[in-house]
């Protein structure tokens, strides 16, 4: 190693320190475990060239069956209350469920858990349909690079989706945006992410690290280094002390989780709940969170809490919550 990268390196974590430090003032002691619900698999868009979606669109010749049923979705829902996890936003690709479809998903989901949900479901101008079963609307910014945005994703102008996100203020909805780390962008561009978060009063910011996909052409890259990840973060963490920070990692780099927590993180995401709960790598993240000093606001392993093989809100859930259940159970460290 160089001096260069010994000096930056030390820089690095002397801002994690201090993100680490106003993130303590700023934010409750604890870690939310975050979970977004997939509506679908089918995207009438499917050109975002780092999306595993983008691989499927002309392999789908009948898009209505890459929707999910419903009460599969309101299973997943009624598991999340349970195990304490956090909704992150309801998702799906363009033209999978129409607005009122979406509404009624969202209302369900409410009378479940008590709470209204994010969405994270493309550009609409049918805002007022929703209500106050719809906590929040999420722009799918992507990448903190506006011409690198138009280049991976074409179908989605950045203009359409500040647009979206101004109306949601304007009607009362909080606003988040997501972005992915690793698509080409710098730690120069950040600024512009700083700009685009002040210039359309974003209240949350969800990271994610970029997940290679077969036949896309992100295939052969690698995920963004950890310390680069956490520079990202300390810096919109020091630059916004309120605003909720998300970040997401896949279960080959866990240990990633520890230090954007010390960044700035107040959730984590991007696990297969139900694939990982109660194994080593659920155990895994709980002992991340707790290395960082931080609670957990739910769980990755105590099994008492997954209940009943039954519904509490409808019968018609049922089988998917013994299916979830099952799942869960049949994990061994």
């Amino acid at each position: 190693m160089n001096k260069d990268n010994q000096i930056n390196s030390a820089e690095i974590l002397k801002q994690v320190n201090k993100a680490n430090k106003i993130t303590l003032d700023n934010h409750p002691n604890k870690i939310s475990l975050e979970r977004a619900i997939f509506l679908s698999w089918y995207c009438d868009k499917g050109d975002c060239a780092f999306c595993y979606m983008s691989t499927q669109k002309d392999k789908i010749r009948d898009p209505t069956k890459a929707k999910r049923r419903i009460p599969n979705i309101l299973a997943e829902a009624e598991m999340c209350k349970r195990l304490d996890w956090n909704i992150e936003f309801l998702s799906g690709g363009y033209k999978s469920f129409k607005t009122s479809e979406i509404k009624d998903i969202a209302c369900r989901i409410k009378d479940i858990t008590g709470n209204g949900v994010w969405l994270n479901t493309g550009i609409t101008k049918e805002l007022e349909e929703y209500g106050n079963e719809v906590i929040g609307i999420t722009g799918a910014v992507e990448v903190a690079n506006p011409t690198l945005h138009n280049k991976i994703c074409p179908s989605k102008p950045l203009n359409d989706i500040s647009q979206m996100l101004d109306k949601s203020k304007d009607l009362g909805f909080k606003r988040a945006i997501t972005i992915i780390l690793g698509l080409g962008e710098s730690l120069e561009d950040i600024d512009y992410l700083i700009d685009y978060i002040k210039d359309h009063h974003i209240d949350r910011v969800i990271f994610y690290s970029l997940n290679p996909h077969k036949e896309t052409i992100y295939a052969n890259e690698s995920q963004p280094a950890s310390l680069y990840y956490a520079a990202v973060v300390s810096k919109i963490r020091i630059t916004f002390p309120k605003i909720e920070i998300i970040c997401g990692t896949w279960i080959d780099n866990l240990a990633n989780i520890g230090i954007l927590i010390l960044s700035g993180a107040n959730g984590v995401t991007k696990f297969p709940l139900f694939k990982m709960f109660g194994t080593k790598y659920g155990k895994r993240v709980e002992e991340e969170i707790k290395w960082s000093g931080r609670e957990i606001k739910g769980t990755f392993t105590d099994k008492t809490k997954l209940g009943k093989d039954k519904s509490d809100y409808d019968e018609k859930l049922n089988k998917y919550i013994r299916r979830y259940i099952k799942e869960s159970l049949k994990n061994k460290y």
